[in-house]
């Protein structure tokens, strides 16, 4: 097959509309034209009022090798690349111990969907309840307050990603096409098959909750093991090399390969095997607010006249600021259509993060509005775990200006602009449950955070007209952007002091959302994989 790239069409094409432009870019009838599939599909709405389709196909073509030939100069044609996985290996008839996968978010799920794939029959040990029971913990605290620490937004089944909007894009170089891997195992288990195709996928709550039970029902199908509320609280080292886990119930579990896929929450984890002498180093991350806009304001500045169409859905967007005090500003996790939600895991802490379900049919569009912080910043340069104590004190801070009820402190942006605490709300009513209390945000976050937030927020109100609108709502607060420290690992994926032990994740500080986890867990797999053929010869 060859791939076209950028392939204009307007919004409103007919479908056989793009056989027509393939054949017009190949210089070819439409008859010698076989099979198309959309490969991508994204929009260019820097014309709001000729707003664009841009595609790239696969297409079957009887004379491919002479189009090659005549398209040679051509970057935009090529042929189509092969992007089938294949395992790099099977399990050996007798296994000396099971590979052991901590954690069952993306990571852990395809790190151990990929081993149980290739027979290796994983043992999943996650400290959080199945996704369903997880679900009914955590809407007790968004309704009740009632907060289970070992079962929440941060722990369970489906890692911190369940509770999101599902976006399923990164940046990360794919060059072995494992992304493509990830969607497909998520199609296989109910997504919507656009999710292969759409520039931007998504796939919501709810349909991540069913999708993460047909996954977890595979791995067993094939051999594995998934016990939760199941934490684990230690390793077991011999002359540095892993011998196998301790449970928090005193259980040992004899092994010596595990993929370490924590979630960056984990933080007595991580001070435990810290203990132990699992080699860690602090790393930035980010701090800052959800901010909330009616999902029609970010529509009308996004998409213009085109607002509301169905094929484009809820607009997003993505900003950046370089302030003046040096410091980055920029949305994180932006969920249109959406709410804020609820995301501590510790008593004493409120955290704040996104949600949408597919239908990105809620009123507000809100995003993390967050600036970089350092390890210089918070004393990490000699402490790994200084970060995590970065973020308590914010937290804490935070439960205590929404008043000790895990309500979360808010303000409105004019309110927070000019420098006073807000009393009333405005247009926009926050979505945050349990609830918010109006406050002063200036003494949420460090000062160098509210300087640069209070510079960036007019500037990006230049690029979104109505991004400032004094009605908007600031709510606090959002630490949890990614992993504050990393467990560093060498290049067949093994922490740098520990053998057998495979750090893999956000939480080990190696991805950044659910796309770019389960890439990271299938990388993890297989050198686990690699590493236990290579054990048995």
């Amino acid at each position: 097959m060859i791939r076209i790239q950028e392939l204009r069409l307007p919004l409103e094409h007919p479908p056989e509309a793009l056989r027509a432009a393939v054949a017009a870019r190949l210089q070819r009838p439409a008859s010698a034209i076989g099979d198309i599939r959309i490969f991508k599909r994204s929009h260019d709405a820097r014309k709001k009022n000729a707003l664009m389709f841009i595609y790239t196909v696969d297409v079957e073509i009887e004379d491919e090798d002479s189009l090659v030939a005549q398209f040679s100069d051509d970057a935009k044609i090529r042929p189509t690349p092969d992007m089938q996985y294949r395992f790099v290996a099977n399990a050996p008839a007798h296994l000396a111990s099971r590979p052991v996968v901590v954690g069952f978010g993306p990571a852990g799920i395809f790190a151990a969907l990929v081993l149980a794939q290739m027979g290796f029959r994983p043992i999943v040990l996650e400290r959080g309840k199945a996704v369903r029971e997880r679900t009914r913990d955590t809407w007790k605290l968004w309704r009740n307050h009632q907060l289970d620490p070992e079962s929440n937004v941060q722990f369970g089944e489906g890692g911190a990603g369940t509770f999101s909007d599902g976006k399923l894009y990164s940046q990360v170089k794919d060059p072995g096409f494992l992304g493509r891997k990830v969607l497909s195992e998520f199609v296989k288990a109910g997504a919507p098959e656009e999710i292969l195709y759409v520039a931007h996928p998504h796939i919501g709550t709810f349909r991540l909750v069913s999708m993460v039970e047909r996954m977890r029902a595979e791995i067993e199908s094939l051999g594995g093991e998934i016990r939760f509320q199941s934490r684990v609280t230690g390793l077991d080292i011999e002359g540095g090399a892993i011998r196998g886990v301790t449970l928090a119930n005193g259980e040992h579990i004899a092994t010596r390969h595990v993929v370490l896929a924590l979630g960056h929450s984990a933080r007595d984890t991580f001070a435990a095997l810290l203990a132990q002498g699992v080699r860690m180093e602090a790393k930035p991350f980010a701090v800052g607010f959800r901010i909330e806009h009616p999902q029609s304001l970010i529509d009308k500045a996004r998409l213009g006249p085109n607002a509301g169409h169905p094929l484009l859905g809820a607009a997003d967007y993505k900003l950046v600021y370089h302030a003046g005090n040096g410091r980055a500003v920029y949305s994180f996790c932006m969920c249109p259509g959406g709410q804020v939600v609820a995301a501590t895991s510790e008593p004493g802490c409120v955290v704040t993060n996104g949600m949408s379900q597919y239908s990105r049919a809620e009123r507000n569009a809100n995003a993390g509005l967050v600036v970089n912080v350092t390890p210089e910043d918070y004393g990490g340069i000699d402490n790994p775990l200084a970060g995590i104590e970065f973020q308590r004190r914010l937290e804490a801070r935070a439960f205590e200006l929404g008043g000790g009820t895990y309500a979360a402190p808010g303000q409105r942006v004019g309110d927070f602009l000019a420098g006073r605490p807000s009393t009333q709300l405005g247009q926009v009513i926050p979505s945050y449950q349990p609830g918010v209390h109006l406050t002063d945000l200036s003494t949420a976050l460090p000062d160098f955070a509210i300087e640069a937030l209070r510079e960036a927020i007019p500037a990006f109100d230049r690029q979104i007209r109505g991004f400032a609108n004094p009605d908007a709502m600031l709510t606090g607060v959002e630490t949890r952007t990614s992993s504050p420290l990393r467990i560093p690992r060498g290049d067949d994926f093994e922490s740098v002091n520990i053998s057998g032990l495979f750090p893999a994740g956000e939480g080990a500080g190696y991805a950044g959302g659910i796309l770019s986890a389960g890439i990271d867990g299938i990388k993890a797999a297989e050198a686990v994989a690699l590493r236990i053929l290579a054990d048995n010869t």
